[in-house]
């Protein structure tokens, strides 16, 4: 089995600075730009644990809690917090700053599942996830909850599909 990793190796912070292509025409950047800057964190993060090319296989759910502006440094921050046999949950907190004066913001969180796809394109391994701090462990523990809770939700929406009753 390879080597276990601990969360620190492979997390990572990106920024960007939010430009006029990036909002409407109030000033506003758009939740997708966000979602991509979000998908970009948690993908490299994913494949610096695993070394291997990875996919987003899920979002959990994404709340904007205030809006970033053209002008705001989006600051992304993501980590691993959950390591299963094919996949990982991924942690991502986002912020922005106003660069003028320098009040940061929590803009949302979320949770992304990514698989790790080896040179045939289907899923591999990855390396189990080394807890070393308080914080790991609080973030494994509370993932293990999402992931069981997704897993309530798939069987609903299964059973639903094979028999309408159910819904």
């Amino acid at each position: 089995m390879k080597s276990k990793k601990c969360a620190q190796d492979s997390s990572v912070t990106i920024s960007r600075v939010m430009l006029p292509e990036d909002a409407n025409s109030a000033g506003i950047v758009h939740g997708g730009v966000i979602m991509k800057e979000i998908d970009n964190a948690a993908g490299v993060t994913a494949v610096r644990h695993t070394r291997k090319i990875c996919v987003t296989a899920s979002i959990d759910r994404l709340d904007f809690h205030k809006p970033a502006f053209i002008g705001n440094l989006l600051t992304i921050k993501a980590g691993i917090n959950y390591t299963g046999k094919t996949s990982m949950e991924i942690g991502a907190r986002i912020e922005t700053e106003d660069l003028m004066t320098g009040v940061r913001t929590h803009l949302a969180s979320a949770y992304l599942t990514f698989v790790a796809l080896g040179e045939d394109k289907r899923p591999v391994k990855v390396s189990p996830l080394r807890l070393v701090t308080k914080e790991d462990f609080r973030r494994n523990s509370e993932a293990l909850a999402r992931k069981e809770l997704r897993l309530s939700e798939k069987k609903k929406e299964y059973e639903c599909q094979m028999d309408n009753s159910k819904c």
